[in-house]
C-alpha cells in the first residue's frame, strides 16, 4: 500500500472511546467483547456480539462464491450447517483448516457452501454451537448498495442545498460555501499569498472527506471511477441500471444517466479550478482549495466561518483534469455534445500546460487546514492523461506519449490517487477502437490480467481472501481492497474467466463483514456496521442533533500506522487487520472520502449486474453491399452485436458467385469479450479480367458461438461503361473553438439510379485533422479524407439524402473543402 496523506491533528470534542476485542482462539471457552454505541452523554447501547463465523453480513449472490471464515485453533475439520430463516438445515459440510492468518494473527478455517443453490433471507452458518450473523442469498443483493453508495456523493455536494425529499429529513441542510454569512466562499476565493493576484469562482464539487476541503487530485480519481462505472456497464449491456431516474439526485428525469449527472457536479468544479486564459500558468489547475485552518468537529458546512483559499497550481492536478476531461468528452458526447466539447477543450489545454510545466510539484508541507496531497512523481499522471486523450481523440501526439512512457511496459500496479498509471492501462485495454497497435493492446491487457492473478494469489494465502498483503493495512486500506477488486473485475471483462469475478466478489465479502473484526465497513449494511465515521456534519457521536453517516458510507479501514490519538489510545498492539475503531475521532481508520466511496460504488454496480445466460452474439457487416473496382479492393467493417462468453474467431469466405471476388485480407478475425464492439476490416479484391461483366458474389462471416452474417460484393468492371453519378454535397461547420471544430456533411443523390454504397472524398486545404466521427466511417491520410457509409445509411435511392458529422482539430484558418467526390465522381 503506498504512503498516503497523514492529516494534521484535528480539534475534536470529547468522545466516548470504544473498544473491540479480537477473537483468535479456539471455539471452546471464547468470549467476545461488545462495542458500545458511544454517543456522548448517553448510555451505551449494546451492539451485536462478535461472531467467530465471519460472513458477508449483507449476503451472497446465487451465482457467486459463497464462502465464510471460521476463527478457530482446531487442527481438524469441523462440521458446519447452513440454516434457513426457520432454523432448518439446508446444507452441511466440513470446514477446511487454513491455519494462521498473518494479517490478523488468527487461526482460521474455510467454510465453503457454494454448492447450495437456493435463495432467500435470514440464512445463518453454524459451527460447533456458534452461529453467524444472518444474511441473504439473492440476485438483487447489491441493488440498494449500488444506489446508496452513489447517494453519498449527492450528500457531499458543496454549493447546493441537500433536499430532504432526496436524502431524508435528517440529512437535509442548507447549501454550504456559497458566500452566505458566515461562509466566506466559494464564489470568490483568493489565492494563498504569492500564488495569484485574483479571485476565482470555484463553487460546487464534492467535499473531499470528513473535512470540507476540495482537492483536484482526489476529485480526479473519484470522478474517473464514477464515470468509468457507467462506461464499463455500457460495454457489458448493463447501463440501464445506471441510467436516468435510478438515483436520488435533483437532475433525475433529464434524459441523462444519473451517475453522469452526479459526476458532472464534480467535473464542473474541476474545470473551474483551471487557471484562466491570459493569467500566468494558464491551463494549469490549482491543486486544491480549503479553509486556512482546520475546522472543529463538528462543523456544519453552512456554518463554516473560516476563510477559504486556492493553493498553487500543480502538474499532478493539471493532469488529473486532462484525464477526466478527456474521459468526459468520450462518455458525455451522446448526451450533451456542447459539454463534451468543453471537457475536451479543458483537457487539451491542461495537457499542453502540464507538458510546459512538468515539475510544478505539490509539497508535503502545505497541510494547514487541509491534506497536502503531495506527489513527487507525476510520470504516472502523464501516462494516465495521455491514455485518456488517446482513447478519445486517436491523435498521434498522445499515442507517442503513451508508448514512450516507462509505465507502458511496466507491470500493472495497484492504483490510488497518487499512483494512477493503471487507470490509463484500464482505459487502453477496454475502450473499443483505441488507436494503438493490436499487439500493444494485447500486452496491456496481459499486464492487467497478470496483476489480477497476483491479487488472487494474495487472497488464497490468507484466511479472509483479502487482495492486499499483511503489510498493506495503511491509511485507507479498504480503498486498496476495493481498487484491487476493480482490477479483478476488469480482468473478468477482458477474459470472461469466472475466477476473476469470484475474486472481486470475495473482496466485497471482506468489506461487508468477512474480516478479522467481524465488522461491515459500510454504514447501514450488516448487523455490525460502522456508524461513527469521521465527518463534520454526520457527527451524531459528538452532537445528538446531527445524523450518523447515511447508508452506503465507506470507512477507511484498518491502519497499522495508528495515525490519530484515538487509534493510538485504543488500538496499541493491534494486528494490522484489526487496527480499526468505529469512533468519530479516529480519522486515520474511520474517515470517509470520495475516492473510497467511488471505488465502493464501482464495485457495487459491478456486483449488482444481472448475469443470466448470455444471448448469442451476431456478426454485423457494414456496408452489406460492396462495390469493388476491377483490379482493386474495397473494405467492410465487421463486429459483433454483443459480448461473447469467450474468444470467437470469425471467418469470412465467399459462399457463391463470381470467383474473381475474394476476401484478400481480414478473412480471419478474432473477437474477445472485451473488444467485441471494435470494428475490424475485411478487404475484398476483384481480379483483373478481360470480360465486360460486372460479376457479384455472396460472402458469409461466421464462427462458433455467433450468428453468421452475409454480405455481397459486386465488381465494377472497367471494361464496361458504368452509370454516371450525380450528387450534391453541403459542408457546414457547426461549432468551432480555439483549436477544434465540429462539422456536418449532407449528401444527396441527384441521379436517377440508386447508389448501393457511397464513399465521399475530399482534401483539406489547411492542417485539419479528423479525430472522431458519427454516422460514417471517416479516415484520413495526410490531407486526404475518406468517408464511407455506416451500413444502415449506405444505400441511397434516387433523390435521397443522408448526413454525417465529425470532430477535428486545426490551427490558423479552417476553409471548407473545395471539391468533394462521390465514388470517384465530382459532386456539386
Amino acid at each position: 500500500m503506498p504512503a498516503v496523506i497523514v492529516r494534521s491533528a484535528l480539534r475534536r470534542a470529547a468522545v466516548v472511546l470504544t473498544g473491540l476485542a479480537l477473537a483468535a482462539g479456539p471455539l471452546a471457552g471464547l468470549t467476545f467483547a461488545v462495542d458500545p454505541a458511544g454517543a456522548t452523554g448517553s448510555a451505551a447501547l449494546a451492539a451485536p456480539s462478535v461472531a467467530p463465523v465471519r460472513v458477508n453480513q449483507l449476503g451472497y449472490l446465487p451465482d457467486g462464491p459463497k464462502r465464510a471464515t471460521l476463527v478457530s485453533s482446531a487442527t481438524a475439520p469441523l462440521a458446519w450447517q447452513l440454516r434457513d430463516a426457520s432454523g432448518a438445515q439446508v446444507a452441511s459440510g466440513a470446514t477446511t483448516v487454513r491455519g494462521a492468518d498473518q494479517a490478523s494473527g488468527q487461526s482460521t478455517h474455510l467454510v465453503d457452501f457454494g454448492g447450495y443453490a437456493g435463495t432467500g433471507t435470514g440464512f445463518t452458518l453454524a459451527v460447533g454451537g456458534q452461529v453467524s450473523h444472518a444474511f441473504d442469498i439473492s440476485a438483487a443483493l447489491y441493488d440498494s448498495l449500488r444506489a446508496d453508495s452513489m447517494s453519498f456523493f449527492y450528500q457531499q455536494r458543496s454549493g447546493v442545498a441537500i433536499d430532504a425529499g432526496l436524502a431524508g429529513s435528517a440529512y437535509a441542510r442548507p447549501a454550504g460555501h456559497l458566500g452566505v454569512a458566515p461562509n466566506k466562499g466559494d464564489t470568490s476565493v483568493p489565492c494563498q499569498p504569492g500564488v495569484c493576484d485574483y479571485r476565482l469562482d470555484v463553487r460546487g464539487g464534492w467535499y473531499d472527506a470528513g473535512d470540507q476541503g476540495k482537492y483536484v487530485v482526489n476529485g480526479g480519481i473519484a470522478t474517473w471511477q464514477v464515470v468509468n462505472s457507467f462506461e464499463r456497464a455500457r460495454r457489458s449491456g448493463g447501463a440501464q441500471a445506471l441510467g436516468d431516474s435510478t438515483l436520488r439526485v435533483p437532475e433525475r428525469g433529464n434524459g441523462v444517466p444519473d451517475v453522469l449527472d452526479e459526476a458532472r457536479w464534480e467535473l464542473e468544479f474541476l474545470m473551474r479550478m483551471q487557471v484562466p486564459t491570459g493569467k500566468p500558468s494558464a491551463g494549469m489547475a490549482f491543486h486544491k482549495m480549503h479553509d486556512t485552518e482546520w475546522t472543529g468537529l463538528p462543523t456544519r458546512p453552512e456554518l463554516d466561518d473560516k476563510e477559504r483559499e486556492l493553493h498553487r497550481p500543480s502538474t499532478a492536478a493539471t493532469l488529473n483534469l486532462a484525464a477526466v476531461g478527456a474521459q468526459c468528452a468520450r462518455v458525455y458526447a451522446p448526451y450533451d455534445r456542447a459539454f463534451a466539447d468543453r471537457c475536451l477543450d479543458s483537457a487539451r489545454r491542461a495537457w499542453t500546460a502540464a507538458v510546459a510545466r512538468p515539475d510544478a510539484l505539490a509539497p508535503g508541507s502545505d497541510n494547514d487546514g487541509g491534506g497536502a496531497y503531495e506527489d513527487a512523481d507525476v510520470s504516472d499522471e502523464f501516462y494516465w492523461a495521455a491514455a485518456e486523450l488517446l482513447a478519445t481523440t486517436g491523435e498521434s501526439r498522445y499515442r507517442d506519449a503513451v508508448t514512450s512512457s516507462a509505465h507502458h511496459a511496466r507491470p500493472a500496479d495497484s492504483f490510488w490517487w497518487g499512483g494512477t498509471a493503471t487507470l490509463g492501462r484500464i482505459t487502453l485495454a477496454t475502450v473499443p477502437g483505441v488507436a494503438l497497435p493490436a499487439d500493444d493492446v494485447a500486452r496491456v491487457r496481459g499486464l492487467l490480467t497478470a496483476a489480477a492473478d497476483g491479487h488472487l494469489s494474495t487472497m488464497a494465502a490468507g484466511g479472509y481472501a483479502v487482495p492486499i498483503p499483511a503489510s498493506g493495512y495503511g491509511w485507507g486500506s479498504n480503498s486498496a481492497v476495493a481498487n484491487n477488486a476493480i482490477t479483478l473485475a476488469v480482468a473478468y471483462e477482458l477474459t470472461g474467466a469466472q475466477r476473476y469475478r469470484a475474486g472481486a466478489l470475495e473482496a466485497m465479502d471482506y468489506l461487508l463483514g468477512r474480516n478479522a473484526l467481524d465488522h461491515s465497513y459500510v454504514t447501514g449494511y450488516g448487523e455490525r456496521a460502522s456508524e461513527n465515521q469521521h465527518h463534520r456534519f454526520w457527527a451524531r457521536q459528538n452532537d445528538p442533533s446531527l445524523p450518523h453517516p447515511p447508508a452506503g458510507s465507506f470507512a477507511g479501514g484498518p491502519n497499522a500506522g495508528l495515525d490519530d490519538p484515538v487509534a493510538k489510545e485504543r488500538l496499541n498492539g493491534c494486528a494490522p487487520a484489526a487496527c480499526y475503531v468505529d469512533d468519530i475521532g479516529s480519522y486515520s481508520t474511520n474517515e470517509v472520502a470520495i475516492n473510497w466511496n467511488s471505488a465502493l460504488a464501482w464495485l457495487a454496480a459491478f456486483a449488482a449486474e444481472r448475469r443470466g445466460a448470455p444471448g448469442t452474439p451476431a456478426v454485423q457487416v457494414t456496408p452489406a453491399a460492396l462495390t469493388v473496382p476491377e483490379g482493386g479492393t474495397a473494405a467492410a467493417s465487421v463486429r459483433l452485436t454483443a459480448a461473447p462468453a469467450q474468444n470467437v474467431t470469425v471467418t469470412v469466405a465467399r459462399t457463391s458467385g463470381d470467383q474473381d471476388l475474394t476476401a484478400s485480407a481480414g478473412a480471419t478475425l478474432l473477437f474477445t469479450p472485451a473488444d467485441w464492439a471494435t470494428a475490424q476490416r475485411v478487404v475484398v479484391s476483384a481480379a483483373q479480367d478481360g470480360d465486360t461483366t460486372s460479376g457479384s458474389a455472396t460472402f458469409t462471416a461466421g464462427g462458433p458461438g455467433v450468428s453468421a452474417a452475409t454480405f455481397t460484393a459486386t465488381e465494377a468492371d472497367d471494361d464496361a461503361p458504368s452509370p454516371g453519378v450525380s450528387c450534391t454535397v453541403t459542408y457546414r461547420v457547426e461549432s468551432a473553438w480555439g483549436d477544434g471544430f465540429t462539422a456536418t456533411v449532407n449528401l444527396k443523390n441527384t441521379g436517377t439510379a440508386a447508389i448501393s454504397g457511397w464513399t465521399l472524398g475530399w482534401s483539406f486545404a489547411g492542417d485539419q485533422k479528423v479525430t472522431s466521427a458519427w454516422n460514417a466511417t471517416v479516415s484520413q491520410s495526410g490531407s486526404t479524407v475518406t468517408a464511407r457509409g455506416a451500413g444502415w445509411n449506405g444505400a441511397l435511392a434516387a433523390g435521397a439524402s443522408t448526413s454525417f458529422g465529425f470532430q477535428a482539430t486545426y490551427s490558423g484558418t479552417n476553409p471548407a473543402p473545395a471539391r468533394v467526390t462521390l465514388n470517384g465522381s465530382l459532386c456539386s
